[in-house]
């Protein structure tokens, strides 16, 4: 699956149309100018770029008349030539170029392509303009945004979070400047992340705002006579800049040709309490078979063991012998025993571990010292909690990669594969909590191969580990706040990336990953699924925070995981696990992405029109009640026509809404609202079954006019009272209660008539429920004289 890369089609017809016929598009590689002693530009339909002898610096401004956004000043050598030439890129097509030629062969070119919002860069040095033959650091170029005159009004957003100009902390990959209330504004990020670890700096100075780019490689050993190229960054202006982050992530997943599979739910061992870390074989199975009872028929796929089952031995951090469970462990029956249990239940096993970490001091790795990174002194290169870092240059520490690997896929049977400690990959400094650029000294470690740079090295690991296990095993990475560094590297080789830290069901700790997943919300369903790691819902949990999370989590489309202790949960809390399995597939936005953080307004749409579902979610992070008040607009919904709601959690209708919506909130809670435009006959306005209120079970709903007839087919499941609720229009001649017919369709094909409870209303609203003898598909069609 790799949603969202429609835009593509859509920016074509709707920004460019007609204009191939315009653009004369020269071969590939032909110079269609040379500078002359004045300005040089080239443009498509959406932006201008011109070199500017005079000033020294690229102008980038929107077209038609659009105005200047970014004066890009090129670093190194002074400029002595530019040319203008037609390009061809493999994903893009056919382009221009403007490149400048730089003293000592260096050469700075940007490109524009038909009907995209950005402008691609890249500069390209000769190994000789790299002191000593080094590659290091490379400062690509610095920028003032040109529109942004008052600072003030503008925020930042980054990896490091939202913040004013002066008070950003620096972000990898990506980076916004937008103005909060209209959300325009500049959107930067690296399209390529394959050697080097791109890194932005915005700041304020009494110009503006600032921006510069940068490049990270460690220590990377040159040929002579070599030509280095730079990682791919792109900018854009967008009206919206969350839209433009969006594209930004597009293109990142047509770059890397991510096609992510379908989204799993389930449980980790780790934060159970009781029989939390890796849980026991006793305790795992009385676990997965509640599971498989109770919540796989909702979407609950699989069981995950945590920390602890292996064997080996550490003074730092966890054990690291991963090619064996510790006898004498939680898994004396061994690790292909449990996963042969919980795949014989119907979940997935999912198994914990660090792929690319080792003990030099563990007798077990003693005969394979060679196998580990060195510092200059010659030790080995020992990390905080992540051990020492397998040096994945070499070919003994691969072997040993791609053989444990092996072992736990396809001997042992663990088809989902948590890979943790990824920083020891790049042979990094661990800097947990790391969000926000944070010097980490890269280019300390000593690589058995010199030529290849941190970033490089883990990136390799982690396509080893993907080739191990096999296309059809989930690999979820862990995690980005451990050092930054993995988070570009694991672009394009992990299906799900933790982009947080650890939570809890503490409230400092369960609002972690709201606060760090909202931030880039724009990677989730588009280059990996974000993970904010567990939901909770057991008793200490109080009944609106548990609500909260889950809605949270489910409608935002992050990875669903649970580490409650399953077995003691009360009906109405593994119910709330219920009522936000499975994931509904639709990309989520949130509507105050520039305002605060986390973002408390998202939207969910059915449709890209918005003329279906459109489900709301209000969250208060706050400790004190909040009354939000929300234009329609800003919901992405027309002001000018009426809309019906309902909300899921109180279980009401909240009438007809036009111009703004208005909702309490109380103090950590959350309120989740169906919108649907009003019709002049019935429409399902919501159903009991998921938080999403009929996205994920409703399957089809047609109104025959000629026969006063609401038609339609739901996924129910087996056991679980389901409940239409349908909405009259306001005036109204469905006075009297109407029939209603059900038949269940089993997935055998079978046909079973179902008698419903009678019908209830409620002024306008109608209640139509049954409680079903078999899960499947029903047909229901409801009547009226």
């Amino acid at each position: 699956m790799n949603a969202g890369l429609g835009w593509i089609a859509r920016a074509r017809a709707d920004i460019c149309a007609g204009a191939m016929g315009i653009l004369c598009l020269l071969p590939c590689g032909v110079l269609v100018a040379a500078a002359g002693p004045g300005p040089v530009a080239i443009s498509n339909e959406v932006l201008t770029v011109q070199w500017d002898p005079t000033a020294g610096c690229i102008m980038l401004a929107r077209q038609p008349e659009g105005g200047e956004f970014l004066r890009v000043r090129p670093g190194g050598p002074a400029v002595v030539g530019v040319e203008r030439r037609e390009v061809q890129d493999a994903d893009l097509g056919r382009g221009q170029a403007l490149e400048l030629r730089q003293a000592g062969g260096g050469r700075f070119r940007l490109e524009l392509y038909p009907g995209h919002a950005f402008v691609f860069g890249r500069v390209t040095y000769p190994s000789s303009m790299f002191e000593d033959g080094w590659l290091r650091r490379w400062e690509l170029w610095e920028g003032t945004v040109s529109v942004a005159t008052d600072p003030g009004a503008w925020r930042v957003l980054g990896t490091g979070g939202l913040a004013s100009p002066d008070r950003s902390a620096g972000s990898y990959v990506w980076l916004a400047v937008a103005r909060p209330q209209s959300r325009s504004g500049l959107v930067l990020g690296w399209i390529t992340q394959d050697r080097g670890s791109g890194v932005w700096f915005p700041s304020q100075t009494t110009s503006g705002i600032e921006v510069r780019a940068r490049l990270d490689y460690g220590r990377v050993q040159l040929d002579p006579g070599v030509e280095v190229r730079s990682e791919t960054w792109a900018a854009g202006w967008f009206e919206d800049a969350r839209l433009g982050l969006e594209q930004w992530a597009d293109l990142v997943a047509l770059r890397y040709r991510i096609r992510l599979p379908s989204q799993p739910s389930g449980y980790c061992t780790w934060y159970s309490r009781p029989h939390g870390g890796a849980s026991d074989e006793v305790h795992l199975k009385q676990l997965a078979e509640l599971a498989a009872r109770e919540l796989a028929p909702f979407g609950f796929q699989v069981v995950q063991i945590d920390d602890r089952w292996q064997a080996g031995f550490s003074t730092n951090g966890p054990r690291r012998n991963f090619t064996t469970h510790d006898p004498r462990g939680p898994y004396p029956s061994g690790m292909k025993a449990a996963a042969d249990h919980l795949r014989s239940l119907g979940l997935v096993p999912g198994l914990w571990f660090m792929p690319f970490a080792g003990t030099w001091y563990d007798p077990w790795f003693a005969p394979h010292q060679d196998w580990f990174v060195r510092r200059e002194d010659g030790s080995p290169y020992e990390t905080v909690w992540g051990g020492t870092c397998l040096d994945l240059t070499h070919p003994g520490a691969r072997d040993h990669v791609e053989a444990v690997t092996r072992r736990i896929v396809h001997e042992w049977g663990f088809r989902y594969l948590k890979l943790d400690g990824l920083w020891t990959g790049s042979a990094t400094r661990q800097q947990y909590i790391n969000s926000g650029y944070k010097e980490d000294f890269m280019g300390d470690a000593r690589f058995h191969d010199p030529r290849r740079s941190n970033l490089e090295v883990l990136r390799d690991g982690l396509k080893l580990v993907r080739a191990a296990a096999g296309p059809d095993v989930f690999l979820l990475g862990c995690n980005a706040a451990q050092n930054m560094r993995a988070y570009a590297a694991a672009i394009g080789c992990v299906d799900a990336m933790r982009v947080g830290p650890d939570n809890g069901p503490e409230w400092d700790r369960l609002i972690r990953g709201p606060l760090f997943s909202s931030r880039q919300y724009f990677l989730n369903g588009r280059v990996w699924y974000n993970d904010p790691d567990p939901v909770y819902v057991r008793s200490a949990v109080p009944l609106e925070q548990a609500r909260l999370i889950c809605s949270w989590v489910n409608l935002s489309g992050n990875l669903w995981m649970n580490s409650d202790w399953l077995p003691d949960l009360p009906p109405e809390r593994l119910d709330i696990l219920k009522r936000t399995l499975p994931p509904h597939g639709h990309l989520a936005r949130p509507v105050d992405l520039f305002e605060r953080e986390p973002a408390r307004i998202w939207v969910v749409r059915e449709n890209s029109a918005g003329t279906g579902r459109v489900v709301v979610g209000l969250f208060n992070w706050d400790a004190e009640p909040w009354k939000a008040d929300v234009p329609l607009a800003g919901l992405g919904l027309d002001p000018t026509r009426p809309w019906e709601t309902y909300e899921f959690w109180e279980d009401r209708p909240g009438g007809r809404v036009q111009t703004r919506l208005q909702w309490e909130v109380p103090a950590r809670a959350c309120r989740v609202l169906m919108f649907r435009p009003a019709a002049d006959h019935p429409q399902v306005l919501s159903t009991s079954r998921h938080v999403t209120q009929g996205l994920v079970d409703v399957q089809g709903e047609t109104w025959e006019q000629s026969s006063r007839s609401l038609s339609g087919r739901s996924a129910i499941v087996r056991g679980d009272p389901y409940e239409l609720r349908i909405v009259l229009p306001e005036t109204t001649s469905f006075t009297d209660l109407p029939r209603v017919e059900i038949v269940l369709v089993t997935a055998s094909g079978e046909t079973f008539p179902v008698t419903p409870e009678p019908v209830r209303r409620e002024g306008r609203l109608l209640r139509v429920r049954w409680r079903p003898d078999q899960g499947g598909t029903v047909r229901w069609r409801v009547q009226w004289p």
